[in-house]
């Protein structure tokens, strides 16, 4: 079967989409031999590096991400649907450009200083074990999401929905409670500090 065809991002002409399916990908210096667009479905990376790809467009779905480097990759209008990082390098993704319908991942182990996700639908998003320095949750809604012994050190919260979302193992948080809608959100006796910044008041 012919792969179908798509329209490139940037300039809207038709081209050969690349279809794979259940995949492994491992090892793969993808700076040498750029990864086709395309959809990838249930396709597995492993020890790949895809920095500074481009993937704009590309579609992938149930897919899995382990000890890869995909910093400063670019995400217009990309797919991410059921979407696993694990132990991955994330820095500076602009989660914000992906395509809406249907996002949905996680990160285990990875580091996303920098990253955006500004706008954007985290409902029931699990974050474990990672650092997220500096990243932008500015007006998402992250209800009952997970930050499961997270680094958030410098992590912006503004307009965002924080409702029944569990922030009880994460660490280094500032959250101001006027700027958030925060019914039922989990926080630890250890970091109340991290509530009550804006006070600029000593806590022992």
């Amino acid at each position: 079967m012919k792969n179908p065809r798509i329209s490139d991002p940037n300039t809207g002409t038709r081209m050969e989409s690349e279809y794979q399916r259940d995949r492994v990908y491992e090892k793969t210096d993808f700076r040498k031999n750029p990864l086709r667009q395309g959809e990838y479905d249930g396709c597995r990376f492993v020890d790949c590096d895809l920095s500074n790809a481009d993937l704009s467009g590309f579609h992938f779905t149930e897919c899995s991400f382990s000890g890869c480097n995909l910093s400063v990759v670019k995400l217009e209008k990309t797919a991410l649907r059921g979407i696993q990082f694990k132990n991955s390098k994330l820095l500076g993704l602009q989660f914000r450009s992906c395509h809406n319908f249907g996002f949905s991942v996680s990160f285990d182990g990875c580091i996303l200083d920098h990253s955006s996700f500004f706008k954007t639908n985290l409902k029931k998003a699990i974050f474990r074990n990672s650092q997220l320095h500096g990243v932008d949750f500015t007006e998402c809604d992250l209800t009952a999401a997970l930050f499961d012994n997270c680094d958030l050190a410098r992590a912006i919260f503004e307009n965002a929905v924080i409702e029944k979302a569990d922030f009880r193992s994460a660490y280094n948080y500032s959250i101001n409670l006027d700027l958030n809608k925060f019914r039922k959100a989990k926080f630890s006796f250890s970091g109340i500090k991290g509530l009550l910044d804006k006070y600029d008041i000593d806590i022992e």
